[in-house]
């Protein structure tokens, strides 16, 4: 017998209900039947001419508003409030379009998570000045992306903070939420191993040891500025504090004003990605 519920719109691709009688319906409305039509009318295009490309753009769209949806209502309410029909509301969309684009909540979960870490990552390689002559102001840089310096950075937070506590209990958000190998960690002693190598750090510093403890230390300081336990003036001073007994050059050279907030000029070239 064939499954009705898979069945989607020809043009929009929204889920269409089940037929209970007479011939199946092919569009989810008379707006999209008419849009269909008018796209038949259109002159085909000459025999040579390159395909377009397939009308996935649409089903992005409607995938991202949907997963946004699920990043408000964690970051204001956590992710016991999100049931699907809570999320299609907030999302502005039928409760069978987000069924359509998500089998079950659990995999709409997931996949949030997953456009999450993306938009994380892409917005910090555009804020971050990579720049491996100044490891110390490359490092400085890096541990902002763990703070709450501005409203994206503070909501980022919050949704990472709901999705932690669910990924305790749920080894598939665990496996998307904490990765295996630690890129963060690594990139921190890289940087930290690049300063060695310039001769800026402190002898006798194990790069790796110190990256556990400032990626680990400015994952908490941030937090504690979300819950108001801490003011980030004091968060920046206590960071300084690291970076200053890592890099003892750099606090007694120009770096030592360094101003909070102060940002290195910008690369020439993309950087790596971090994030919360």
């Amino acid at each position: 017998m064939r499954d009705e519920k898979k069945r989607a719109c020809r043009f929009c691709g929204a889920g269409l209900a089940p037929s209970s009688r007479g011939r199946p319906a092919v569009y989810c409305s008379r707006s999209c039947q008419a849009r269909a039509y008018r796209r038949r009318r259109q002159p085909q295009p000459e025999p040579g001419t390159p395909p377009a490309s397939p009308p996935t753009d649409v089903r992005a769209r409607q995938r991202r508003r949907i997963a946004e949806a699920v990043w408000r209502i964690a970051a204001g309410q956590g992710l016991d409030a999100a049931s699907m029909r809570r999320i299609a509301v907030e999302a502005g969309v039928s409760l069978r379009v987000v069924q359509y684009h998500f089998d079950s909540k659990h995999a709409l979960l997931v996949d949030a998570l997953r456009l999450l870490h993306e938009e994380n990552e892409r917005l910090a390689r555009a804020r971050i000045p990579y720049d491996m002559t100044d490891p110390c102001a490359l490092l400085r840089a890096v541990l902002d992306e763990f703070l709450p310096l501005d409203a994206q950075r503070a909501f980022a937070l919050r949704v990472f903070t709901a999705y932690y506590a669910r990924s305790l209990t749920d080894p598939e958000l665990a496996a998307v939420f904490l990765a295996a190998e630690q890129p963060l960690e690594h990139l921190v002693a890289d940087i930290i191993g690049a300063g060695q190598a310039a001769g800026s750090t402190a002898p006798g510093i194990d790069r790796v040891h110190e990256a556990d403890l400032l990626v680990s230390g400015a994952v908490g300081l941030g937090l504690d500025v979300v819950h108001e336990r801490r003011s980030l003036a004091g968060v920046r001073r206590v960071l300084e504090y690291h970076l200053a007994r890592i890099f003892p050059a750099e606090a007694a050279g120009p770096g030592h004003g360094h101003v909070p907030g102060h940002r290195p000029s910008p690369p020439t070239g993309g950087g790596p990605g971090t994030g919360p």
